[in-house]
Parts: structure tokens; sequence; C-alpha cells
């Protein structure tokens, strides 16, 4: 079943369809094409198959190569479905590199995993960089999580990746274990504190809204 979000705003309402198939799946829908925003963990490749073909889209973007967002990207590449990410992403996303991180010093679990998952070949990769429009929607750099991290911003609403976090308790950074430059991780999470923003779409948890990103940043930074 595909929630529905309704962000009302100064200039209307953006609707954005959400699935959780671990991490979140947004769907897109505008007069500019329909998109799908990650792939959700390979568990869940046959949820992502049925949704692919629902809901037809006109390309998936990857925030990030981790194998919970990008986990079903080969099942839309197989369908036909360009898999846009940045090109620091592409290496990971192809199998040319596996590292993927893994927290109490387990590097080598970390590179089983990655090397267990299938792959997207690069004929099916498009690249998408900070400042380019793809369906309407503005792609924007998030550094930290992994160094090629993008967001999706429109009308004030961010779908952000792995930048945040929702929890209970408002946004929260992810383990600094799972980040690839926690300096850079908090130096986004400052960024989007600053912006003039009406919601934050996190890769995982609930919507989160601008003054809970704000306290999170007003926070000790080596808090998760």
């Amino acid at each position: 079943m595909t929630a529905a979000l309704s962000l009302s705003g100064r200039s209307g309402s953006t609707r954005v369809g959400l699935r959780t198939l671990y991490a979140n799946v947004y769907l897109l829908d505008t007069p500019a094409g329909r998109l799908l925003v990650d792939a959700g963990a390979l568990p869940y490749a046959a949820h992502f198959a049925r949704l692919v073909r629902s809901f037809q889209p006109d390309a998936l973007l990857l925030t990030h190569h981790h194998v919970d967002h990008a986990g079903g990207a080969f099942v839309a590449a197989r369908l036909g479905v360009p898999v846009l990410a940045h090109p620091l992403e592409h290496p990971f996303l192809t199998g040319e590199d596996h590292r993927l991180p893994y927290p109490a010093g387990r590097p080598q679990l970390g590179e089983v995993i990655s090397r267990l998952h299938p792959k997207v070949s690069p004929g099916n990769l498009r690249a998408v960089h900070p400042g380019e429009q793809v369906h309407g929607w503005e792609v924007v750099p998030l550094p930290g999580h992994t160094s090629g991290q993008v967001g999706l911003l429109r009308d004030g609403v961010l779908i952000a990746g792995d930048a945040l976090v929702g929890g209970r308790e408002g946004a929260h950074l992810p383990r600094a274990a799972y980040n690839e430059d926690q300096a850079a991780a908090v130096q986004t999470l400052q960024t989007l504190a600053g912006l003039d923003l009406r919601a934050i779409l996190p890769g995982h948890g609930g919507p989160l809204t601008p003054e809970q990103v704000r306290r999170r940043a007003r926070r000790d930074p080596s808090k998760s």
C-alpha cells in the first residue's frame, strides 16, 4: 500500500507517495514526469518490482549507493527504467567498488554484503549533478553519509536521503560508523538547518519539520 503525503505551502500543495521497503521510497508525479526516489532493500525486491510496474516511472533516482536504498535498483534497470545517481556513486552501484560501511571494525563484512547484491550495469546508469532539474525537482548535494549523496528539492520540500533520519524524538544523523565523512555529514546538517524549507522527507522515518532539523543542528555534533 502506498501512503500519500500532502504538504501544503505558500504556493500550494505538493503530493508525494511513500512506500517503506526498509528505507523510504518516494513516488513523485509531476507534470514534468514520474520519478521514483530510492529502491529499498533487496529483501523487498519483489515488492519494488510491483511498484515499478504499477507506477511506471520515467526514471529512478538513487540518493546514494547503500544497499538499503539501492537494493532494488537492478529491478528497475531490468524493466527498462533509467537509474540516475551522482557519478561518485556509480562504482558502488556497478560493483567496481564493494566498500560498504559496517560498524564494530568489520569492513570485510560490508564487502561480503555488497558482493551478494545484484548490481546495475553501466549502460543503465545516468549521471546527475547538483543544480540539475529532474522532472521538476532540483538535485542538491548532501555529502557526508556518502561523498555523492544527493537529494531533491521542490517548492520548499526536500527529499533528504540519509542526510537525516526521522525518529520519535525528531531529527537525527545516521550513526557515525555509517557515515563516510562525519564532519561533512555535520556540515550538511548545518546547511539544511539554514535553508528556507517547509518539510524534510528523510530516507528513514517520517517527515521532519524545519524546527526539528534546526533543533538537531544546535546539539552536540558528535551525537547521532
